[in-house]
């Protein structure tokens, strides 16, 4: 098994995704990072009301996650047999330098604040999709939450314990995702605009597991 689809590496992934939405809609105008339909809701009900202005502070995100995934997948096509640096280890080079950047920007940059961090989210999405050998998404929970349900409902019907083993797989990751933003939406109330560091810290522990196994 790839590290890239290790449990350890997976969680860290899911609470540093947590901890990026608690951050964005905490610190960054109540703007989600990950949950695209949420913005897409606040984008259409802002337009219909006329609040323009508004409903761009929510496409703009939007946007950003879709070239996200655009240039991830380019990443990953152009360095797939790359040699020396494999290239989700390059994805997640771009992600920290992203979140790291974001730390600095004040509150008046806000919008591009979280278009860099939807951009960060979605490359994270596009590269690691696989806990285990089961698909799953690092960075939302809707789809995990779905898969867990689908897989225990099988259990209870076959009482196949693979069936159980997966999903508690995808159970266990939304709760690291639920812990990573509570703790996110805490600590912002302390650190502000730096609370995206920590998930630069998260994505360089990533980035060492990698380097120590097959990616």
């Amino acid at each position: 098994m790839q590290t890239s689809e290790s449990f350890r590496l997976s969680a860290l992934l899911s609470f540093s995704g947590g901890l990026q939405d608690a951050y964005t809609y905490n610190v960054r105008e109540r703007v989600f990072a990950n949950a695209q339909t949420g913005n897409v809701v606040l984008m259409s009900q802002n337009f219909m009301q006329g609040n323009y202005m508004q409903g761009f502070q929510y496409m703009c995100p939007l946007l950003s996650f879709a070239l996200g995934i655009f240039v991830a997948e380019r990443i990953e096509n152009r360095y797939k047999n790359a040699e020396k640096l494999h290239w989700r280890q390059i994805i997640i080079i771009i992600e920290m330098i992203a979140l790291f950047a974001v730390g600095f920007l004040p509150a008046k940059l806000n919008m591009i604040a979280n278009m860099i961090v939807s951009f960060s989210c979605a490359m994270q999405v596009q590269t690691f999709r696989k806990v285990h050998g089961f698909g799953y998404a690092s960075t939302m929970c809707i789809g995990n939450l779905r898969s867990g349900t689908e897989s225990f409902s099988q259990y209870m019907r076959t009482k196949d314990k693979a069936m159980l083993f997966k999903s508690l797989h995808f159970f266990g990751i939304i709760l690291v995702f639920a812990i990573g933003a509570g703790f996110g939406g805490v600590i912002s109330a302390s650190l502000g605009i730096k609370t995206i560091w920590i998930s630069g810290g998260l994505l360089l522990a990533v980035f060492l597991m990698m380097l120590k196994g097959r990616c």
